[in-house]
């Protein structure tokens, strides 16, 4: 146990305190007394005004130290003190007014608090017990800062000898603790306060942040020079290839993004990193329904304000699907409307050499039968070249045909019509001309569609030539479906096949004149051009989805309109 003084053991800090006074059988003070009574209340008074303003505990510390050393000339004086908001907090001087680095063994001062200590002001003169690491002095005064009715530290004062300490530096000592002791509680909730106050703050700021990014209608993450993930948007979240925020943060983002090709990923965020330029890419992606995706990827790298060194990059992906689209489609209308121009000037001068080949060629064949040539060696051959003459003047004057279909304006007659009795019926002509083998038909028509100003025949043309394409994508047979049903005020439209597919690559070209996939012979590839302007010329618009060996399909929507 500590060894405490019998001069001060028993002297509470209220008769420390108490100013002598005369009457009421006190004697009357004398000169050296009222000396250090009126140097007390000047050193308390301008204690008191130095602290008045000092709202954080680690500046009472200091101040009330740093006052305590000079006013009562120690060898020494620190303040220490565990607060529960705040921790550790200690600070002295040593007798030149230096502040001392090392000045207490924490853990015996812990030790100290945890033993319960006495709740008075006591003197300590063993060194053995002393709780400071100066080995100048030979006595301590240790008075314990009450916060809260607990014993949280002390101020502690030493001085080279007895002879250096007397009743009035302990009494200045105690009244300095006491003042300190109040300081410093109300310094640490006002810290605490301020303290939470800022992390309320920081808080409210990252979750307006957060909402910020989740409100971008843009895919957005960040990743840090170790590529992890340290931010993730709401958009990331969603959609086919999305993924939660809480599964991603601080993972890395090549085992996240393990679909995209790791070696390209890699070289992207890398190039971002080392030049610091901002790179923008295109990307295609493809839905579950087999949609083609348009994306504008930007990596974007983040810079240190004090080493300017790229210390993130984010990464901000746009869907641009409906700009590519668009830009497609003007592309497309532009094509389609040089090819019908060039189409309607040559059509009519193509046609009439062609009748003039193809009547040739039928009036040499039909000479041919009547023996009019007689039995010539190359008989056979003549008839055979003959054949070919005229089946091949008959394919160009269907090509011809066909573009002067497609070059025309198609007005038709429009009136209203039941587009579940159009589709019927195109799937009926389709199953007499008996093409395909294995070919099995399904219908999902909604009973309750709506009626929609068309041309009834043009709509037919529209879905027997995509039906025709569905039954040539399944040469080893397979299931033909035909949709239609109302969606956000137009009706829809679908030819499903199971066939081969088309490449993603082969997507955006389809719709153009003379594109086709199909075997020289096999197809002219005015098809589905003519079925787009038709579509485009009823306000409507024709989409297409593919997976490569599970099927395609075709979706014409109509507008429903008066």
């Amino acid at each position: 146990m500590m060894k405490l003084h019998p001069k001060f053991v028993s002297r509470s800090l209220k008769q420390m305190l108490a100013s002598p006074t005369a009457g009421n059988g006190s004697r009357p003070l004398s000169a050296n007394e009222e000396n250090n009574s009126s140097f007390e209340l000047k050193f308390i008074a301008e204690l008191g005004r130095r602290l008045l303003f000092t709202v954080h505990p680690k500046k009472v510390a200091v101040r009330v130290a740093e006052s305590l050393r000079h006013g009562v000339q120690a060898a020494a004086c620190v303040f220490a003190v565990e607060l529960k908001n705040i921790g550790w907090i200690s600070c002295g001087f040593d007798e030149n007014g230096e502040v001392i680095a090392d000045f207490s063994d924490k853990k015996r001062f812990e030790k100290w608090l945890e033993l319960l200590p006495p709740q008075i002001s006591y003197v300590q003169e063993n060194p053995k017990e002393f709780l400071l690491k100066n080995e100048n002095h030979a006595l301590e005064y240790v008075s314990p800062l009450h916060i809260n009715g607990d014993v949280r530290g002390a101020i502690i004062a030493a001085f080279a000898g007895r002879e250096e300490f007397s009743e009035t530096k302990a009494r200045l000592i105690d009244a300095a603790t006491q003042m300190a002791a109040m300081s410093v509680n109300l310094s640490s909730h006002y810290e605490a306060a301020i303290n939470t106050s800022i992390s309320e703050a920081r808080e409210e700021h990252r979750r307006f942040t957060e909402a910020v990014l989740d409100a971008l209608p843009v895919s957005l993450y960040v990743v840090d020079r170790d590529y992890k993930i340290v931010t993730w948007n709401r958009h990331r979240e969603v959609g086919v290839q999305g993924i939660s925020r809480d599964a991603v943060i601080g993972r890395d983002v090549f085992e996240v993004l393990a679909k995209y090709p790791q070696g390209r990923l890699k070289q992207e965020f890398e190039r971002a990193f080392k030049t610091g330029k901002i790179e923008r890419i295109e990307q295609q992606t493809a839905d579950e329904g087999g949609a083609t995706k348009h994306w504008l990827v930007s990596k974007i790298p983040m810079r240190d304000d004090d080493s300017d060194e790229v210390t993130h990059v984010i990464t901000v992906g746009e869907d641009v699907t409906v700009r590519v689209e668009a830009i497609h489609a003007v592309g497309r209308a532009e094509k389609l409307a040089a090819v019908g121009r060039l189409a309607a000037g040559i059509v009519h001068e193509i046609n009439n050499p062609l009748a003039t080949i193809a009547a040739c060629a039928e009036a040499l064949e039909q000479r041919a039968q009547e023996e009019s040539f007689g039995a010539a060696e190359d008989y056979e051959d003549l008839r055979e070249y003959l054949g070919l003459i005229k089946s091949e003047a008959f394919r160009c004057k269907s090509i011809t045909t066909g573009l002067l279909d497609f070059s025309r304006a198609r007005a038709g007659n429009r009136h209203q019509i039941d587009v579940g009795e159009t589709v019927r019926s195109a799937a009926n002509l389709i199953a007499h001309q008996k093409r395909g083998e294995n070919i099995k038909m399904e219908f999902e028509i909604s009973d309750d569609l709506a009626l929609v100003y068309a041309d009834s025949g043009q709509i037919q043309q529209a879905v027997i030539a995509l039906a025709t394409n569905a039954i040539d994508a399944m040469p080893g047979g397979g299931t033909l479906t035909f949709r239609a049903f109302s969606q956000n005020s137009r009706i829809t439209i679908e030819v499903e096949d199971s066939g081969i597919g088309i490449p993603p690559e082969d997507v955006s070209k389809i719709f153009e004149p003379f594109f086709t996939t199909k075997e020289v012979g096999k197809g002219t590839g005015l098809g589905l051009s003519v079925c787009y302007g038709i579509v485009t010329e009823h306000g409507g618009r024709l989409a297409v989805r593919s997976n490569v060996n599970k099927g395609t399909v075709f979706s014409i929507f109509l507008p429903i309109k008066e």
